[in-house]
């Protein structure tokens, strides 16, 4: 299920290199290498928890869960708010196991003189003697109520709030702000990776880091489905009684789907992959008109000799339905929204650790069976999958057409020249682009400078809160703009980059956006890593339009919303291309 995208949708993992090209002037972003502490030799005696957590079972209870909810919190607010901790000065995965003994079971009294304590251990620091408005518009406040409505003793109150207030140097251990878009890097983050199925307070951890990672520095927080107190809460036990390591790997999983974000993802697990499958048959599926329909192969050869014809309708595997099989794994598929999920899917249905697959389908109006061979995936495909698509092509001597999967920056002066003078242009964006053509293609587009997007972007002072940049523009003064219709074709394979990319040239004189609902999740993507060496991402800045208008989940909106048809597919139309050229043409 989830394997088959490391292989056959590369892009989502190169997002990373998606750059925003736009560097502000701020003191919060610092590299790696100018953290001004050196944790290394801070900490080099520090090896009590290198073989384990030294914690060897946990008991669910109301009372348990309850403590652990409040150490969860505290944990990760002291990780980003307190100055010492910041500065490196303790090793934090450590400090975790060495207090969570101590609230486990305690009663309230005992927990909190215990978390008083324990907090008074990381030392002494400054209290601002005023807190300085953040310059720029707040779009995101942080989320501190807890503090004082989680029942705390008042000494353990007053201590987090002067935490809160403390004087912080805007420079901390375990993340900071990348240079340009100024996205967060959570760097000093050990993997643990030899530990593949880690004890319960390693488990903890994970969640833990996680959790807080999501609470402080993630852009789109507000857009969670649910309240994320509650999902630290639900999913304590989960953690806790993941019995082995497959277990606990799908139990990440599952909190990453929480999230609703389609950069996020577990890449590169063979835990997974072992247990999702290894073999894949050659044909490819998509859904059509919400059915899994066959659009092709992955292998021309093997996938005709599967006997499977463009256009025929899945309906069962392995006796059963394709309704109870999204149901049961939309939990493990990560993405902003529904179309996405099923885009993800779509592309593992056909994985399995068996030779063959029992696959019912529909042709026209007969219900078949067959038996579907699957190859191992290294025998399908040569490991790195490329579009054998042109960069550019004159549909007719009217029309041209870009596609940005395959173009190249340097091409661009020479494909202009040629469609100078057609009456319209094509941009289809159902792929992530080859090169960051944003600025150099918009400027053929536009008459002007114009404004198509705003940042907002996390804050090392004060975690949690997040404040909008002004405005980036795309275009120049250019009166030999191109000045035929534009069109732009996007669809839930358009992502990260790729809507970037539409939003900077929707701005275009006469420019339409035609398809349906895309990915939702643009900007730049930060790394996430682990115990058990589990790797993960999210949208580490927010996307929005220039009025505010957001982006992430609800992706590009179509001017024109069109979606591919069952019979079209039969037929080997592109519906959309077509529409694409009528709407060019007028009619």
């Amino acid at each position: 299920m989830k394997k088959i995208r490391i292989v056959i949708i590369l892009c989502i993992i190169t997002m990373v290199c998606s750059p925003i090209n736009q560097v502000y002037g701020n003191s919060q972003f610092v590299s790696k290498n100018q953290i001004f502490y050196d944790i290394k030799e801070k900490q080099e005696n520090n090896n009590e928890f290198d073989n384990g957590s030294k914690i060897e079972k946990i008991i669910v209870s109301e009372e348990s869960i309850n403590n652990l909810v409040l150490l969860g919190k505290i944990w990760g607010y002291l990780k980003y708010y307190h100055p010492n901790v910041a500065e490196g000065k303790y090793n934090w995965d450590y400090e975790l196991f060495r207090i969570l003994p101590k609230v486990i079971d305690a009663d309230k009294s005992t927990r909190d003189k215990n978390l008083y304590d324990w907090v008074e251990s990381q030392g002494d620091f400054k209290i601002r003697d005023q807190i300085k408005p953040i310059a720029g518009e707040i779009k995101v406040a942080a989320n501190l109520d807890w503090i004082t409505n989680s029942n705390l003793s008042n000494n353990l109150v007053t201590q987090l709030t002067n935490i809160k207030n403390a004087e912080r140097k805007g420079i901390n251990h375990y993340v900071s702000l990348d240079w340009g878009a100024g996205n967060p890097n959570f760097q000093n983050e050990k993997s643990y990776e030899a530990m593949k199925y880690p004890d319960v307070g390693y488990r903890l951890l994970s969640l833990y880091r996680y959790w807080n990672i999501i609470e402080y520095y993630f852009p789109y927080k507000y857009l969670i489905d649910e309240n994320w107190d509650d999902v630290l809460r639900e999913f304590i036990p989960k953690f806790i009684n993941s019995s082995n390591e497959l277990e606990y790997n799908l139990t990440v999983l599952e909190l990453i789907e929480r999230v609703h974000d389609t950069h996020a993802d577990i890449y590169g697990n063979s835990t997974l992959q072992n247990y999702f499958g290894k073999n894949l048959a050659p044909v490819k599926i998509n859904f059509i008109e919400g059915r899994p329909v066959v659009v092709g192969y992955y292998n021309e050869s093997l996938g005709k000799k599967s006997g499977f014809e463009l256009g025929d309708i899945i309906t069962g595997i392995n006796n059963r339905t394709i309704e109870n099989i999204v149901e049961d794994n939309l939990k493990y598929y990560p993405a902003s929204n529904y179309p996405t999920k099923l885009r993800n899917m779509s592309s593992d249905l056909f994985m399995t650790n068996d030779d063959f697959l029992n696959v019912e389908f529909i042709r026209g109006d007969k219900k078949q069976s067959s038996k579907l061979q699957c190859y191992p995936i290294d025998e399908i495909f040569d490991n790195k999958p490329k579009s054998n698509k042109d960069h550019f092509k004159l549909i007719n001597s009217d029309i041209g057409y870009i596609y940005p999967g395959t173009i190249k920056n340097e091409y661009i002066p020479e494909v202009m020249s040629k469609v100078k003078d057609t009456k319209g242009l094509i941009i289809d964006l159902r792929c992530y682009p080859s090169d960051f053509i944003v600025f150099t293609l918009g400027s053929y587009l536009m008459p002007k400078s114009s404004e198509f997007v705003k940042f907002t972007q996390g804050n090392i002072y004060e975690p949690g809160v997040f404040h909008m940049k002004q405005p980036l523009k795309v275009g120049k003064n250019n009166p030999n703009y191109y000045k035929g219709k534009v069109v732009i074709i996007v669809n839930e394979t358009t992502q990260s980059n790729a809507e970037y990319t539409a939003m900077a040239f929707r701005v275009a004189p006469n420019a339409t956006v035609i398809g349906s609902t895309t990915a939702g999740a643009d900007g730049n993507v930060s790394e996430i890593y682990l115990p058990g060496g589990i790797y993960t991402m999210i949208s580490g800045i927010g996307i929005y339009y220039p009025d505010g208008g957001e982006t992430q989940r609800i992706g590009i909106v179509p001017d024109i919303e069109i979606h591919p048809t069952i019979e079209g597919v039969k037929e080997g139309r592109d519906e959309i291309l077509e529409k694409a050229i009528e709407i060019i043409n007028g009619k």
